[in-house]
């Protein structure tokens, strides 16, 4: 049998090349996601993570906190826009954020990447994305794993999961237990959508209304529908962690919720006691263009809207009313655009929005 007749792995759609170019280009960047707690292993098959930095113990009784999460339909606007470093800060934003809500720091993430053919230069920027994610959640990007699969996915198709681990001292763990009758509800402002409704999203605008992503409809004052739809997921974790850490001995930060899908209306009520509810003041805060542009076009109804989506609030905390204007001055300070949306009362475990 002459040379010619034999196959390789790239006849059957795998570029080996492809994924060591790939991995050269994004070496750089995700070691600069690096702490000192990181053991560097040249060549190894799973990332080395300390849990305290060589002669500095930092925590007494830890527990280990674990996330994952993925994108969701928000890749398919990302592959006909052709832009894909958002979705990547998207990834990384759906388990760090889902993590503070019980008090933990982030430590390492990692992520999974499966397409249909590797192109080295997509995947470096999808995969710079997530070291972009990963300095806002201030967490090393440690490992991760890109499967070429050209008989699962189809020409130009892709997905992405991550996976995040943190750690909080057991006494501080935030649970929701403490919450009760007058309360403060804080919430931090959102950047857009986020990474939820997206069926919902693309119904809408490319199979009913018949927009392309390179149109910018009126109600979104300027943007593109592809620019407003992939504004990045909003990292809350330095903001949050350091509110908590203003308590180092107590906690009157009482419950957290990320605002994902199900909206305030369904994510609140996992951290409030049977015997609360959390009235929500809708007109105290803004809305972004997005969810105008939305409701009108749909259209989709308010209770609707609310069930779905974020509506501009992507983070709440739940604060003793003696605490609360402490904690929203350490918010701001931080960056964040911080409105008292509500406060508990009795009731029995829902949100009223009024």
């Amino acid at each position: 049998m002459t040379k010619e007749n034999y196959i390789s792995y790239e006849d059957s759609g795998v570029s080996i090349d492809a994924n060591d170019r790939m991995v050269e280009r994004i070496s750089k960047s995700v070691k600069e996601t690096f702490s000192k707690r990181v053991i560097g292993l040249e060549n190894g098959f799973a990332g080395l993570f300390q849990l305290n930095e060589e002669g500095k113990p930092k925590y007494e009784n830890p527990v280990l906190v674990s996330c994952t999460d993925g994108v969701g339909t928000k890749i398919i606007i990302a592959q006909e826009v052709n832009r894909f470093d958002s979705v990547g800060i998207d990834l990384v934003a759906m388990s760090v954020n889902d993590m503070i809500v019980q008090g933990a720091e982030p430590l390492f993430f990692l992520d999974y990447l499966a397409v249909n053919k590797l192109d080295p230069e997509r995947i470096a920027e999808m995969v710079e994305g997530v070291a972009a994610g990963c300095k806002l959640a201030n967490c090393a990007l440690i490992g991760g794993e890109t499967a070429e699969m050209p008989d699962v996915y189809r020409k130009d198709e892709f997905d992405m999961a991550g996976f995040a681990v943190g750690v909080v001292e057991r006494d501080r763990i935030i649970t929701g237990a403490d919450v009760k009758e007058g309360d403060i509800i804080l919430g931090l402002a959102s950047t857009g959508v986020h990474s939820n409704g997206f069926s919902l999203i693309r119904h809408i605008c490319f199979k009913q209304q018949k927009y392309n992503v390179n149109d910018t409809p009126e109600l979104l004052n300027g943007k593109t529908v592809g620019d407003a739809l992939l504004e990045p997921t909003k990292i809350y974790v330095r903001s949050v962690v350091s509110a908590i850490n203003k308590f180092p001995k107590e906690m009157p930060i009482h419950a957290m919720a990320h605002i994902t899908g199900g909206g305030l209306v369904g994510n609140i009520p996992r951290v409030l006691a049977k015997n609360c509810d959390a009235q929500i003041i809708k007109d105290t805060w803004p809305k972004h263009d997005i969810f105008n542009f939305l409701q009108q076009e749909g259209p989709v109804a308010e209770e609707e809207m609310y069930r779905v989506f974020n509506m501009g609030i992507g983070y709440v905390l739940v604060v003793a009313p003696e605490h609360a204007d402490q904690t929203a001055s350490t918010l701001k300070e931080a960056g964040e655009e911080v409105y008292t949306i509500g406060k508990v009362t009795k009731g029995t475990g829902k949100v009223v929005l009024k």
